[in-house]
């Protein structure tokens, strides 16, 4: 039977189920990948299992994310974080060294492995021909622990590449162009995997930014052949010898098919507030700005500093314009300072931060008020900047660099410049100074956890109960994503690891009255949530689930979840239902009283449920797709007590 990349990793991996698209299938997960987010209540998680190693071939603790230390918080989680990783046997990238999945590509990454990651992001390393998923902080602590992942049978969507480039067009128009034919809902429960003679002129890098930002198409998976290129990256950080090649089967078939002529591609550029609100640049051209940001996970590569660098060398950046460049690795930063493109950079006006994730989360370098901000990161959720009424928009590092020259937004095929040429280094600058490898089982067992008074251990999760009656706290429409469910920024994240004070903003950019509604006594019995299409889209963060959890949430009906945080929602007992028929969505309103009879053998015995709305005996019909692995998961309150059950 021939095979195509993304079936050969499967099968390679399969422990439990079959290949059957929409079927459960249990996989074996070779690598894990956590960033300070998500890494504390994954942390905490393994001590609650009693864990004494990782049992992963390779476990990664990267501090991205919450680098501004404006006060204790960060910094002791830093140190409970470095003290767990010595603990459990994980390697540690300390605050500074760089974002977690490029660094993690440049060191870790290799063809033919399974990498499952606590960010929606993993799903970057599929450049390198890996199988890499982004999942909630609890599967991946079981993975540590050495447990499958359980994810339902993608279907395999085939993108053939054709042609080549023009000047002025880049990997982020390709990814852009995907979002603009197919939107934020066109990956969702796909694996997308690329092939064609285009690949040929994508850099491994470049097809790191492709893959990142299938996140933001809902796929599960974005898979790339390990090829000549792969090999080239390899080469290029000393780790050659980690190359298998690994390719389609020739006549490989694919569930779904899109061709993209690269050779038709024109600069794009995605308009606030949604990574799938994708328009030609030159249709928005002139609109004035205030900040351009090169940099983020989804714009990793030398190439894409080099070219901004290049671009306003002997030149500087508007008056009206704050230039904000974030590098992505310290190698990266040591290569920019080499080869004279930092001080390119530096003498046209950048603002130079420090290696991390920064602005992409929110993080600082937040836009000013009304202001358009363009930026080369993954999302443009509303508030997710940091400023709460943002208008950001995601484009190349090429665009962003021609708007901060001109104050405006720029097609940069007007610029009156050649287009750079731009020469990457043979051999990466490979300093692995504050990557820390784990210690020797005998010496890690002498580690004790540091823990900051801002730990918090994980609050008790009950048992479904047999019945339900729930009053309807919220509604809200399609699309919404986990910043807006629990937002990130450097307002919020640094609670990550006390669930009490974290809930307490809770659809905050939503409703901002919200938690302290949940308090009152009406819904001291729990409540319900109503949704739209697409619901809890973009981070994996668990927050968003064990917040509203903490606060009262016992079921979300909606006419569509999000794979990750539908996922994580069953993880921690909140019971996803949709909508059997999407119009009754509009026969629910707020403050309505929802009931169901019998919910264990319910959902145990059929997929189907029907609910009654209290005083008016309306029946609404509702499913689930809940697999009998997560039937019980939900009916024990979630995967915490489940693992208690279950894992030794």
């Amino acid at each position: 039977m021939t095979m195509n990349v993304a079936q050969k990793l499967i099968k390679s991996h399969l422990v439990e189920g079959e290949m059957i698209a929409g079927q459960e299938i249990g996989l074996k997960i070779d690598q894990t990948l956590c960033q300070d987010a998500t890494g504390t209540l994954v942390m905490l998680e393994l001590e609650a299992m009693g864990v004494d190693r990782v049992k992963a071939e390779l476990s990664a603790q990267y501090v991205d994310h919450n680098l501004i230390q404006e006060d204790y918080k960060n910094p002791d989680d830093h140190l409970f974080l470095q003290s767990a990783a010595r603990r459990f046997g994980v390697w540690f990238s300390r605050a500074g060294n760089g974002v977690s999945h490029p660094v993690h590509m440049e060191n870790f990454g290799k063809p033919g492995k399974t990498l499952l990651g606590s960010d929606s992001h993993t799903c970057a390393a599929g450049c390198l021909g890996m199988l890499a998923i982004g999942a909630g902080g609890l599967e991946v602590a079981l993975s540590m622990a050495g447990q499958p992942f359980y994810v339902k049978m993608p279907k395999i969507f085939g993108i053939k590449l054709t042609g080549k480039m023009p000047e002025w067009v880049s990997a982020k128009d390709i990814i852009l162009e995907m979002l603009r034919r197919h939107s934020v809902k066109g990956g969702v429960d796909r694996i997308l995997e690329y092939y064609g003679p285009g690949l040929k002129h994508l850099t491994a890098m470049d097809r790191h930014v492709i893959a990142n930002m299938g996140a933001e198409l809902g796929a599960t998976a974005t898979v790339f052949p390990s090829d000549k290129e792969t090999f080239k990256f390899l080469q290029s950080e000393n780790r050659e010898a980690d190359w298998v090649e690994l390719v389609a089967d020739k006549g490989a078939k694919y569930d779904l098919k899109d061709t993209i002529d690269l050779s038709s591609l024109e600069p794009l550029i995605a308009l606030p507030s949604s990574p799938g609100k994708v328009v030609p640049v030159r249709e928005v051209e002139g609109k004035e700005i205030y900040q351009a940001y090169i940099g983020s996970s989804a714009n990793p590569g030398f190439r894409d500093f080099a070219i901004s660098a290049l671009m306003v060398k002997d030149k500087s950046v508007s008056q009206n314009v704050s230039f904000d460049v974030n590098p992505v690795s310290r190698d990266q930063l040591e290569e920019l300072a080499r080869d004279g493109l930092l001080g390119n950079l530096i003498h046209a006006g950048a603002r130079i931060h420090q290696a991390g994730c920064n602005g992409c989360i929110g993080m600082g370098q937040a836009p000013a008020t009304g202001k358009n901000s363009l930026r080369t990161v993954p999302r443009n959720f509303p508030g997710r900047s940091g400023t709460m009424e943002d208008s950001v928009f995601l484009c190349s590092p090429e665009t962003a660099t021609a708007s901060a020259l001109t104050g405006k937004i720029t097609d940069p095929r007007n610029l009156k410049m050649p287009y750079p040429k731009i020469k990457l280094p043979k051999k990466r600058i490979t300093n692995k100074a504050m990557l820390e490898a784990p210690l020797p089982l005998d010496e890690a067992r002498k580690i004790k956890l540091t823990k900051g008074p801002n730990i918090a251990s994980i609050p008790p999760l009950h048992p479904m109960p047999e019945d339900f009656q729930l009053p309807v706290m919220l509604k809200v429409g399609d699309n919404i994503s986990t910043d807006e469910i629990l937002p990130a920024g450097a307002r919020v994240l640094p609670y990550r690891s006390n669930i009490p004070k974290i809930s307490e903003f809770a659809f905050d950019i939503i409703d901002d009255t919200y938690a302290k509604r949940a308090q009152a006594d009406h819904y001291k019995g729990g409540h319900a949530i109503i949704a739209g299409e697409n619901y809890g889209q973009g981070s994996s963060r668990e927050h968003a689930a064990l917040a509203p959890r903490y606060l009262g949430l016992r079921l979300v009906i909606a006419k569509s979840f999000a794979r990750i945080h539908w996922q994580n929602l069953i993880n921690f007992g909140i019971l996803p239902l949709t909508f059997k028929n999407p119009e009754d969505y509009d026969g629910i309103q707020l403050g309505d009283m929802i009931s169901f009879k019998n919910i264990p053998e319910t959902i145990r015995s059929c997929t189907d449920i029907v609910a009654t709305i209290e005083g008016t005996g309306k029946k609404i019909p509702l499913k689930h797709k809940l697999s009998p692995r997560q039937v019980e998961i939900l009916l024990v309150g979630g995967l915490i007590n489940w693992m208690k059950k279950h894992v030794s």
